[in-house]
């Protein structure tokens, strides 16, 4: 199958886009059940459509020989780790719309919660920082020029994830020995620390990390 044409990488973004944003407003309102029923049909029937075309595949997987980028090859602009990221993806109408880049051997995030991703009242879910914070040390990894799993992570929470605030997070490695790289990272919303973390990776072979086999 050809890798799709830029026109449809757009639309896709558009279309998941408007996705999250009618997810956020469900979450965030209270809609009469006429309403309710109008979206269930029309998301069965949407549902239904996309079926019918071809399986999505994986973008670490669309190239016969998968290479992490060199820290040469990283953004210093904010953009997606990749387009159908769960958290960083512009394509993923599920996703966090976080924005990743790099400033020296640091990973920096970017992101704003919207009310989809709410917890206890006001705030994020706890187990989105911890999924915010490893697609930021993801992000690591591509300065290391080195793909990895995820063998541990310790996330600290200093204060309540906010919704609707912007927030920074900053990693960046520790230690890299053998297989095993050791990373800190931080999140704050304005001069408040919101989070800290500690985490543990094993780097595989590129072959082996596009098959999702575990790392051992």
């Amino acid at each position: 199958m050809s890798a799709p044409t830029h026109e449809e990488l757009e639309a896709r973004v558009r279309a998941a886009t408007a996705l999250r944003k009618l997810n956020h407003a469900m979450v965030a309102h209270r809609a009469d059940l006429d309403t309710l029923e109008e979206i269930a049909d029309q998301a069965e029937l949407l549902r239904a459509a996309l079926e019918g075309h071809p399986r999505r595949v994986h973008p670490f997987k669309s190239t016969a020989d998968f290479s992490m980028p060199g820290p040469e090859e990283l953004s210093t602009k904010p953009k997606p780790l990749f387009g159908d990221s769960i958290v960083s993806g512009r394509a993923n109408p599920m996703g966090m719309e976080a924005s990743l880049w790099k400033d020296g051997d640091e990973a920096v995030m970017q992101v704003t919660l919207g009310p989809a991703f709410e917890g206890a009242p006001d705030r994020a879910h706890g187990g989105v920082m911890a999924a915010l914070i490893d697609e930021l040390m993801g992000q690591v990894l591509g300065i290391l020029g080195t793909p990895a799993f995820t063998g541990r992570l310790t996330v600290t929470y200093r204060n309540p994830t906010p919704l609707g605030v912007e927030m920074i997070g900053r990693a960046r490695a520790l230690d890299w020995t053998g297989r095993k790289i050791t990373m800190s990272a931080e999140m704050h919303a304005g001069d408040t620390l919101i989070a800290e973390a500690e985490a543990l990776f094993i780097a595989v072979d590129p072959a082996h990390f596009t098959r999702g086999a575990t790392s051992s």
